[in-house]
């Protein structure tokens, strides 16, 4: 269980660059806090929403260019966070390695599985009926997950299986992501176990 007997529970990464300034922290064990603020408020929303469906605390400030383009930014959050999920299984050790997470929303359904296994993929499958949600662009999406499938050395597959409004079909997946990501990441019940028949990831 989360908090038993770990060093910390609460990891931080942080990316500052001439575009962006970004902090994350994250909170496996604890989802308490959950404060986002990265002035793009659907992208907030989304964050919120898979912290809080996921279980885990997550506190995001981040800022940047937006006023030219919000990509450095949605993209910037993605290497960070997935960074402290490197962290995370650094410091744990083993974790249950795989996460799955089938989630509906009204009209949407969302499916996402997570193998941490050292060896980045993004198979990232989403046919949305809008093209932006307010002033957000849904193809921003993909350069999220791809920027923490890289940076967490993760197997994403992420599936928006169907859906009649872009906002939904987004929602349901970022809720599904959580959910996968929280189970991934759970330390092993046993500690010694390998994660991989290799012996090694």
């Amino acid at each position: 269980m989360w908090g038993d007997n770990l060093v910390t529970d609460k990891f931080t990464g942080k990316r500052k660059t001439k575009e962006t300034n970004i902090l994350i922290s994250i909170d496996f064990a604890s989802r308490k806090i959950i404060t986002i603020d990265t002035g793009i408020p659907f992208f907030n929303h989304m964050l919120h929403a898979m912290a809080f469906h996921g279980f885990f605390g997550l506190e995001v400030t981040a800022e940047g260019d937006i006023d030219v383009d919000p990509h450095h930014l949605v993209e910037d959050v993605g290497l960070v966070t997935g960074d402290i999920l490197a962290d995370v299984l650094k410091e744990y050790g083993n974790s249950r390695r795989y996460g799955y997470a089938v989630i509906p929303m009204d009209d949407a359904l969302s499916e996402v599985a997570v193998d941490v296994c050292g060896r980045p993929y993004l198979r990232y499958v989403a046919d949305f009926p809008h093209d932006r949600i307010g002033n957000f662009d849904a193809a921003l999406i993909r350069e999220y997950l791809y920027a923490l499938t890289v940076r967490a050395k993760i197997n994403l597959h992420v599936s928006i299986r169907y859906g009649l409004n872009s906002h939904h079909m987004i929602e349901s997946m970022f809720k599904a992501l959580g959910k996968a990501l929280h189970i991934a990441y759970t330390p092993s019940e046993d500690l010694q176990d390998d994660m991989s028949t290799k012996g090694m990831l």
